[in-house]
């Protein structure tokens, strides 16, 4: 057997609670009136089966009978009502039984009993009161049975076809009435909930709207506050707990912004001051190396890492200087870029730079373009090459693919090394994120953690996104980007 479904909104259960209860009331209401109507008539029946007294089955008994033409004897049925019953015993035997039949009073009026009958009426209690039997060739019957003169036992009874009609029409009266009444009720008791918790609904609208807001960064604008119409019922107090909330909310989003633009503040001014000194500390160092007098050994070696490690920390800079331009909204360049001929060029730096990697493309045959900075697209490209290179062993075969989706264009770069660690691949994009050295063993140095950051804020600035698909041998970042001509101003 099937359950019924449970009402899943609060509108639906108090709707649904309401017509239960009302049901429980009417089925409570009119139990109350069928069993009260039917002791009443039942009363009633008794009543007369009293004033009927024995007169019926007396007449079995003594022969108090008229005679017909023919001068035979028949129970005495003058002034009884049509159905009434009689019947006399003596010990366990129904010696005489009859019934009035309507309009008679002159016809036999015997009637045949069954045994379970005949075992009916001896058992039968003569106390004086009505009892509820049901004969099999009568039907049920309220019968009273008293002491006759001779020690024998008369029974007097009515048939209860009115009583059991009228109950029952009063039982389809009260299941129509009720039953419109419940229907009534239910559409009169639906829209009267969903009046009364229409401020509940606003609520629910407002939190969806705030659910729909980037609240990831950015300033962030919350849309108006719920209305608070009754502020001491509970769906009031709902809404002023909620607009509370949400201005706690609004004053923590607030703060934060204002730190992350002091600290995009500190990053680009930071960035910029860095490039100087760090620039002038490379050109000494490449100055000395340049110095024609004999220099030591370990002299020379010092100036060579100061060089490289100069050099290394001005591409930081420079990254970090990028990031914060992007972060602070920086416009970029918005021209027609053909994406094939920087995929062609950025592989062809790779297959310079990685000479045992094995690196493939699969361009379709028509240029695909978009619109957007080609030097920042050539710097995704870059990066995700090298991220390749850098971390994967030689003989990596590296994939570099670009299709088109509708209006999508689709970059993707697809090798088959060890993968990504599972538990760095949700951050793989955040900044300063450094895998270990578990995708290359023979990997003797570290990126700056920036280049896949850079590949994130330069696509989403370019309105596309950017994810990554790795397991052990087959590893897969994909870039999608707007189409030819599109742009995200």
């Amino acid at each position: 057997m099937r359950c019924l479904p449970r009402p899943r909104t609060l509108r639906a259960r108090l709707t649904a609670g309401l017509v239960v209860l009302l049901a429980l009331s009417c089925a409570a209401v009119g139990l109350a009136a069928v069993i009260e109507l039917n002791g009443f008539l039942t009363g009633r029946l008794d009543q007369q089966l009293r004033d009927v007294g024995q007169r019926f089955p007396a007449s079995l008994e003594h022969g108090i009978m008229p005679s017909d033409h023919d001068g035979d004897e028949r129970p005495d049925t003058r002034k009884q009502p049509s159905g009434t019953f009689g019947a006399r015993l003596v010990g366990d035997t129904v010696t005489n039984a009859a019934v009035v039949r309507p309009g008679s009073d002159t016809s036999d009026l015997s009637t045949p009993l069954s045994k379970r009958d005949k075992r009916t009426l001896t058992g039968l209690r003569v106390d004086g009161r009505g009892h509820s039997v049901r004969l099999s060739s009568l039907g049920g019957y309220r019968l009273m049975a008293f002491e006759g003169l001779d020690g024998d036992v008369l029974i007097t009874g009515m048939p209860l076809e009115p009583v059991e009609a009228a109950v029952h029409r009063l039982e389809l009266v009260a299941a129509v009435v009720f039953g419109a009444a419940l229907a009534v009720t239910g559409v009169a008791g639906a829209v009267w909930v969903r009046w009364s918790l229409r401020p509940l609904s606003r609520v629910a609208a407002t939190a969806t709207r705030v659910s729909e807001l980037p609240l990831a960064s950015g300033e962030v604008a919350l849309p108006p506050r719920a209305p608070e119409d009754d502020p001491h019922g509970e769906v009031g107090r709902v809404a002023g707990a909620f607009n509370r909330m949400l201005g706690h909310v609004e004053d923590a989003l607030t703060k934060r912004h204002a730190s992350e633009e002091r600290l995009r503040s500190f990053a680009a001014d930071a960035s910029h001051e860095l490039r100087t000194p760090v620039a002038s500390v490379r050109g000494h160092a490449e100055l000395a190396l340049l110095h024609p007098g004999p220099v030591p050994p370990e002299v020379t070696h010092a100036l060579e890492r100061i060089a490289a490690e100069s050099g290394r920390m001005g591409e930081m800079v420079d990254d970090l200087l990028l990031l914060a331009r992007l972060d602070a909204g920086r416009p970029l360049e918005r021209r027609s870029v053909d994406l094939t001929r920087l995929v062609l060029d950025a592989v062809a730096d790779a297959r310079a730079a990685g000479p045992g990697h094995r690196w493939t493309m699969e361009l379709p045959q028509k240029p695909v373009t978009v619109t957007g900075d080609a030097h920042r697209l050539h710097q995704v490209l870059a990066n995700l090459l090298a991220n390749a290179r850098l971390h994967t062993p030689v003989g990596t075969k590296v994939t570099v693919s670009l299709a088109t989706e509708d209006t999508t264009v689709v970059l993707t770069v697809h090798d088959d090394g060890p993968g990504v660690p599972d538990e760095i691949q949700p951050g793989v994009f955040e900044r300063f994120t450094r895998a270990d050295h578990r995708r290359r063993p023979d990997h003797q140095g570290g990126g700056t953690g920036l280049g896949l950051s850079i590949v994130a804020a330069v696509t989403e600035a370019h309105g596309g996104s950017v994810g990554l698909e790795s397991r052990p041998g087959a590893t897969r970042f994909t870039v999608r980007l707007p189409g030819g001509g599109a742009s995200n101003e």
